[in-house]
């Protein structure tokens, strides 16, 4: 199952409203809960099937509101998280993230920014990973499966 929110409500779409009331096949079988946050319809998608594939239920935030409240409201085992976002930034929900939270969640930060000054950043925030777009898949995955293990 897969959960996403639009910028308005938080509202679960399905298309049976009947399995958002069972366990998923990904809670069932050991797969991980991961939160997307991400503006970008195309990158949610990929990396949204990709982790299906891989056994995880996902959950998406199109902006970095829904992200701190997704977080939250689902304690999700990992997030992955752009960095350029409207209403507010990776950095932003990173930084309150670690505020608000006693144990730290696990992030990948992707982005399209080559600046070394924001990679260093976002390592003081403690991001687990950093990852420039674009990216092969495969390497998203490794590093989803390693944070998940650890």
């Amino acid at each position: 199952m897969t959960r996403e929110n639009s910028s308005d409500d938080a509202v679960e779409k399905s298309p049976d409203s009947a399995k958002d009331l069972a366990p998923t096949s990904a809670a069932a079988s050991g797969g991980k809960r991961i939160l997307i946050v991400d503006d970008d319809h195309e990158i949610i998608e990929s990396v949204r099937y990709a982790l299906e594939g891989e056994g995880h239920e996902v959950v998406v935030a199109r902006d970095g509101n829904q992200g701190l409240a997704l977080a939250e409201r689902e304690n999700p085992d990992l997030m992955i998280l752009d960095m350029m976002m409207p209403k507010r930034s990776g950095f932003l929900v990173l930084e309150k993230l670690r505020r608000i939270r006693d144990v730290p969640l696990p992030v990948i930060m992707i982005t399209g920014n080559e600046g070394s000054r924001h990679k260093a950043y976002a390592e003081l925030l403690g991001v687990s990973d950093y990852i420039r777009k674009p990216f092969p898949m495969d390497r998203l995955i490794k590093a989803v499966n390693k944070l998940l293990e650890s």
